[in-house]
Order: structure tokens, then C-alpha cells, then sequence
């Protein structure tokens, strides 16, 4: 069975016009399926839409928050509820066509066990957005300590075993492409075009998504704490040319004095940054403590065809001979050669 999780918060307008599309999207894919809707909080009549969807369409699971806990409480809300072998996150709002949903489906069967839905190219009203999302990926490329998919949100297929994967890290504030990258896998990529909302206004404030941009940063580099070290050497570069030039204007008794309170204040300040980046060194393996992400995800075991006939010797490990009985229990038969 495959799951689509899908949060929804104040989307009356869009519900029923999205089911139905997500809905001929599944049934043209998959025997068995189910949509997981997590309610966050709305305002409006999504909860009772979702109701009323429920009711016609046995493939509907609402699922209520208690509040709004925002958009990655509800998505973790929707992974933890679905039950298929196969989670496909994505937003409400048409900006995920379902249309590419068939195709996510197909490259899980044959054999990814993450699928990445990224943006060919995108659709913006709010021209400042337009602006600073290809700014911020930039820079996420360039600072993150993993290789990320660029252009990439929610919109995903998962294996059952990457999404258990997943809850299992129990993060305050995950970064889902982050930890989708990072948890591994067999990965492939779906390239689509992003539209603009098909009705309403986007739910994110801008202080939501520079959030969650920090979240990204934060959880996934330790380059802006290790900066300070790139500043110590700078500074001590600085202090060495300034203490030379000093020496050389020797004769010039107010220039050398200047120069000599430069070289001091450089040198000083490059014991602090290098202060700060041991401090901060320290500080990440704290950071990385506490988050208690595992050191290993496994994603298979391959163990080697034994022999199962009755008193036949399977494996041999120091020259003990290990036998298996007809119910398959280990005994020891003494020392040989291996």
C-alpha cells in the first residue's frame, strides 16, 4: 500500500478540487492506497470538508492537532500516521501537482527507495520569494556539510524504512530534505514544474520560512561556527604584515607607533576568534550529543545461502564447527580445520 500525507491548514477552497485530482492520480498507479490529511489548526471549514470526504471515500484518514503546531509538526503528524509501504509527502495546495505523483510511484518500483520531486522550474506571485529562493539554495549548497537536493521541499516518495528512519531521529527542528539526504538510501530524482497556488494565499509567513532556513543552515553545517577559525588566520596574517611594516618605518616614529596598535589589536582579536572556534568546536559535539542522530543507518543485510540439511556442518568460525539440527538449532561438534 502506498500513503500520501498531505497537511492542510485553511485550504477550503482548494480541498475537494485536490482530492479528486489526487485521487485519479492513485487509482491510475496503485490497488491499494490511502490519503492521510492532517488537519493543523485551521480556521475555516477544511476539518469539516475533510469529514465529509471521509465519508464518501474510504481511502480518506483525517487526522486532528490539537492546534496549530505549524507546517513540519503536521508533516511529522502524517508520517507518523501512515501505514503503507511507501509515504509520499506533499503540500495541498496544487504547487505538488498530483500528476506527478504516478511517476514518484514508478520509480519506487523499480527500486528507489527515496524519490525527490525537484523543481524544474517555478512559479511565484510573490516576487521577493522568487527572488530568494534560488539565493538561499545557493548558499545551503555551499555551506551544507551533506550533498542535498537543490530546488527540493516536502514533495517526496519515502520507503517504509527511510520514513521509520526518520520519526526515529525525533528531531525539534528537523529540515526534512536535510534529513531525507542524510538518512541515505537508494535515491532518485523527478524533475517537475512548480505552479503558483491554484486559489488562496500561502499559508508560511516570511518570518516561518527565514526560520526554517536557519533550521536548514543550523542542522546541517558547521561552517558558520568553524568561520571563526578562517577569521583567526586572516587576523593573524594581518598582524604579521602590520608588525613587518612597522619595523621597516622605524624612522617614522608616529607611523611605527600607529602600526604597532594595529598589529596589538589584530593580534589580540585573532586569540579571541581562535578562542571562540575551540569553543565552538566543542559546542558542535555537544550539538551533535544531544541531537543523538544514530552513527549508521542500516539499509540491508545480505547473508550468505547456509545449508540446511540436518547435521551438516553451516559455518566454521576459528576452526569450531558449528551444525545446525532439523529444527534448524546450533550445536557444537568440536575442533577441526576450517
Amino acid at each position: 500500500m502506498v500513503s500520501v500525507a498531505v497537511p492542510i491548514f485553511n485550504e477550503e477552497e482548494l480541498i475537494v478540487q485536490f482530492h479528486e485530482a489526487l485521487a485519479r492520480a492513485m487509482n491510475g498507479s496503485v490497488d491499494e492506497w490511502e490519503v492521510v490529511y492532517v488537519n493543523d489548526g485551521s480556521t475555516d471549514s477544511s476539518m469539516e470538508l475533510l469529514r465529509g470526504l471521509q465519508a464518501l471515500d474510504e481511502h480518506v484518514v483525517v487526522v486532528e492537532l490539537s492546534r496549530n503546531w505549524g507546517h513540519m509538526g503536521a508533516v511529522m503528524a502524517g508520517l507518523h500516521t501512515a501505514s503503507g509501504d511507501a509515504v509520499i509527502l506533499m503540500d495541498g495546495d496544487f504547487q505538488d501537482p498530483p500528476e506527478v505523483v504516478p511517476k514518484l510511484i514508478d520509480e519506487w518500483k523499480r527500486g528507489a527507495e527515496i524519490v525527490v520531486a525537484v523543481r524544474r522550474s517555478r512559479q511565484e506571485r510573490r516576487k521577493i520569494l522568487s527572488l530568494l529562493f534560488p539565493l538561499f539554495y545557493r548558499v545551503l549548497g555551499a555551506l551544507s556539510d551533506y550533498p542535498i537536493p537543490l530546488n527540493a521541499g516536502i514533495f517526496s516518495l519515502m520507503d517504509r524504512k527511510a520514513v521509520d528512519s526518520l520519526i526515529a531521529m525525533r528531531e525539534r527542528n528537523p529540515y526534512l530534505p536535510g534529513l531525507r539526504a542524510w538518512v541515505g538510501y537508494q535515491n532518485s530524482i523527478v524533475y517537475y514544474d512548480r505552479h503558483d497556488r491554484a486559489g488562496g494565499d500561502g499559508k508560511l509567513s516570511f518570518l516561518s520560512r527565514i526560520k526554517y532556513a536557519v533550521d536548514a543552515i543550523t542542522g546541517f553545517s558547521y561552517k558558520p561556527m568553524r568561520l571563526s577559525f578562517a577569521l583567526f588566520v586572516l587576523c593573524c596574517c594581518a598582524s604579521v604584515l602590520l608588525g613587518a611594516a612597522m619595523l621597516l618605518l622605524s624612522g617614522n616614529p608616529v607611523a611605527a607607533a600607529g602600526l604597532g596598535v594595529a598589529c596589538a589589536v589584530f593580534f589580540v582579536g585573532s586569540l579571541l576568534l581562535l578562542s571562540v572556534g575551540v569553543l565552538g568546536e566543542y559546542v558542535g559535539r555537544v550539538y551533535d550529543q544531544v541531537r543523538n542522530r544514530p552513527l549508521s543507518l542500516i539499509s540491508n543485510v545480505h547473508r550468505p545461502c547456509s545449508r540446511i540439511a540436518a547435521g551438516e556442518v553451516v559455518l566454521r568460525n576459528g576452526g569450531l564447527a558449528i551444525q545446525t539440527d532439523g529444527m534448524g538449532n546450533r550445536e557444537q561438534s568440536g575442533i577441526r580445520a576450517a
